[in-house]
């Protein structure tokens, strides 16, 4: 299994919108609309969130997670002076629970280590991946609504 990391360009767009939407596949299961409105729904979101990130986050890298060559998700991580932030992480349901976001998170908090840098994220309360940033040392530092800022600190020692 060889992860590794690519920039996004403009190609990517109708993959990064397939690792969007995977992520609401839940969510929209709950509500009764048909699939043109769940669609235009989430391309309305999606392209939201996007435009959000790319303007405030100007400095980040935005990547395509790669698995063995074969897209599988996106990874954007913003270096700050005082913290690396994991704006987003995330992989196509079929990819899930397979070890790849732990082994990403896992170098993240490692190159926070080596830069003596607390990693943070912004999760949803509800959010699947909250049991593993908690396994890995991610603490709550604050309460946004509906996403918690939690926070990995350098460990001592």
């Amino acid at each position: 299994m060889s992860i590794s990391l690519r920039p996004i360009t403009l190609d990517d767009e109708g993959f990064l919108y397939s690792v969007y939407s995977s992520t609401r596949e839940d969510e929209l299961a709950q509500v009764d609309w048909d699939d043109a409105q769940k669609q235009a729904f989430l391309k309305m979101q999606f392209h939201a969130q996007h435009t959000y990130y790319m303007e405030q986050y100007k400095h980040a890298s935005f990547d395509v997670i790669l698995l063995d060559d074969v897209p599988v998700g996106r990874l954007y991580l913003d270096r700050r002076k005082s913290e690396i932030r994991i704006v987003d992480i995330a992989l196509l349901t079929a990819y899930r629970n397979r070890g790849i976001g732990s082994l990403l998170l896992k170098d993240i908090l490692a190159e926070g280590e080596r830069a003596g840098l607390p990693v943070r994220i912004h999760v949803e309360h509800f959010n699947p991946a909250l049991h593993l940033y908690t396994r890995l040392g991610f603490r709550h530092i604050d309460d946004h609504g509906v996403y918690y800022l939690m926070e990995r600190v350098k460990h001592a020692g």
